[in-house]
């Protein structure tokens, strides 16, 4: 098996947000389940990555707007750690490029299966 590593950069989200539209990593905090009654116990404190990306601007389904604000793939919203939010985003990467590619995060069409070739054929280091 080749490995093939990538180094990954975290960025405080306190201190620099991505450009809008930006892909990420987002390591975010909250508790599991979110306190959704004021007298029960409060849920597990969580720290984890998903893949989300940042928007300048977000029209959620109920129509309510955001700013700055990082959503994942079931369109929950985030916002940047200190802002007032159930779960907030406290640091963020840019995602890694696809294996084998040097500058490569997304192939489309016919260039798939060269682009897998590749990365399947690359050797350490390379």
């Amino acid at each position: 098996m080749t490995s093939l590593s990538t180094p990954v950069t975290w960025v405080d989200a306190r201190e620099a947000l991505p450009s809008s539209g930006t892909p990420v990593a987002a390591a975010i905090t909250g508790r599991y389940p979110a306190d959704s009654d004021a007298d029960a116990a409060p849920g597990e404190e969580f720290w984890l990555v998903r893949p989300m990306f940042f928007t300048s601007l977000h029209f959620g389904a109920d129509g309510a707007e955001r700013r700055d604000c990082f959503v994942d793939s079931d369109g929950v919203v985030r916002l940047p750690y200190g802002l007032n939010s159930a779960e907030t985003v406290t640091h963020w990467a840019e995602l890694p490029t696809l294996p084998g590619e040097m500058t490569t995060r997304a192939v489309l069409g016919e260039g798939v299966q060269a682009a897998l070739q590749r990365a399947w054929s690359a050797q350490p280091g390379s």
